[in-house]
């Protein structure tokens, strides 16, 4: 591989993660919703079934951003997606308190569409570059993505509270602003050319290898591999844990400590953890191997769960401080995992359309978390969502060890 060619894939990585910071906006929803909650009066029940509609049309969107890229390339694709963004959140900003199923079609829709088609692409066209750092380059995209919350979370809050801005203008903002990063990252990113021979992965001594042989498997071979589905409904439950508290995580704080300044400030911690724990899952992925990786954020899951039950059981915000730190970890490590793990297990060449696939966990673990705001509702505490979080992160565990080779 030339040198300049080498040089120049480490551009596209900058700006996929440039691209997927303003992307991972969509996951700042627990400050995204706030003038809908305190100003339209909205239900906790409404709101909470717009996040879930979210991640489906987001998993929706990523599928067939990959086919549409496959069939028009990344330029014209992304240009789509900022398309849809900008509409999508313009729209939500001109909502009335009237008819609030209408953020439904604006958010959840547009916007989460227009996002899963750009995460899609910009994962898929960067890790192109990088067939020798996968964990490495999925763990940068990731971290962009994740840390979203913190850095523009703050800042749109920010223009919430401003009396001269408002909301309404804030979101007409936010999709402007992440409509233009979008189309200039369409113009920026390119698949590398035919032919070209990237550096191949350096071995590493203490990396658990698993004996297969590696080969590109189309989407039907994947899809009939029973290691898929093991590893699907896996990241679907760990994920889950990670979805619900991002759903309600400004309250669970109110609830343990009646602070909301406080709370936005620990949901961009939240947010930190994110999207440390998406780089790190690359690192510890590259290093140490697959079975290391997921065994290592299941625990972490678990240990999320558990301590942020004990926190709410004894009001402890030092606990759920802590508790927040461990669910982003784990959350973070989700996305850079299913990258890598369909990477190595199912190829590149179909790459693409197999992630989009494997991404689908979200929309089962976006569900978890509407069920876990329903025993929120139904219960009047954090207890009974926490315990069923548990269990089914402990299930986890037992689907964990029994992922083979494909």
């Amino acid at each position: 591989m030339e040198k300049s060619q080498l040089n120049k894939r480490w551009l596209y990585l900058a700006s996929g993660v440039f691209t997927m910071l303003f992307s991972g906006v969509l996951y700042a929803w627990s400050i995204l919703k706030i003038p809908f909650a305190n100003e339209f009066k909205w239900s906790s029940s409404v709101l909470a079934f717009n996040f879930t509609l979210t991640m489906c049309f987001f998993c929706l969107g990523a599928f067939f951003g990959s086919l549409i890229c496959k069939k028009i390339g990344p330029k014209i694709t992304l240009i789509i997606a900022g398309a849809l963004v900008g509409v999508g959140f313009v729209s939500t900003g001109l909502l009335s308190a009237e008819i609030p199923y209408l953020i439904y079609l604006t958010y959840a829709i547009l916007a989460g569409t227009g996002i899963g088609i750009s995460y899609n692409v910009v994962v898929s066209t960067v890790n192109s570059w990088f067939p020798d750092k996968k964990g490495l380059s999925s763990g940068c995209l990731m971290m962009g993505f994740g840390i979203s919350t913190l850095l523009l979370g703050n800042v749109i809050n920010a223009l919430f509270e401003n009396e001269s801005i408002g909301w309404s203008k804030a979101y007409i903002l936010l999709g402007v602003v992440v409509a233009g990063v979008l189309v200039i990252a369409g113009v920026v990113l390119r698949k590398p050319p035919e032919g070209i021979l990237f550096p191949a992965p350096k071995a590493k001594k203490n990396v658990q290898t698993e004996s297969f042989e590696p080969r590109d498997f189309t989407t039907k071979e994947m899809l009939k591999s029973f290691t898929f589905w093991r590893a699907f409904v896996f990241m679907a439950l760990i994920t889950a844990v990670g979805n619900s508290v991002i759903s309600f995580a400004r309250d669970l704080v109110i609830s343990v400590e009646n602070a909301p300044a406080l709370a936005t400030t620990l949901v961009g911690v939240l947010s930190i953890f994110n999207g440390f724990g998406r780089i790190l899952t690359g690192a510890v992925y590259d290093a140490l191997g697959r079975k290391t990786t997921m065994l290592a954020s299941n625990i972490l899951t678990i240990l999320a769960a558990g301590l942020t039950l004990v926190a709410v059981q004894i009001s402890s915000l030092p606990l759920c401080i802590v508790g927040l730190c461990l669910t982003g970890l784990s959350y973070g490590s989700c996305p850079t995992m299913t990258s890598a793990f369909t990477a190595s297990f199912y190829g590149t060449k179909y790459f693409p359309t197999n992630y989009s696939l494997t991404n689908f966990n979200l929309i089962v673990a976006s569900f978890i978390a509407t069920f876990s705001n329903s025993l929120l509702t139904s219960t009047g505490g954090y207890t009974a969502p926490f315990i069923m979080l548990l269990v089914l992160a402990i299930g986890a565990l037992g689907l964990n060890f029994t992922i083979k080779k494909p």
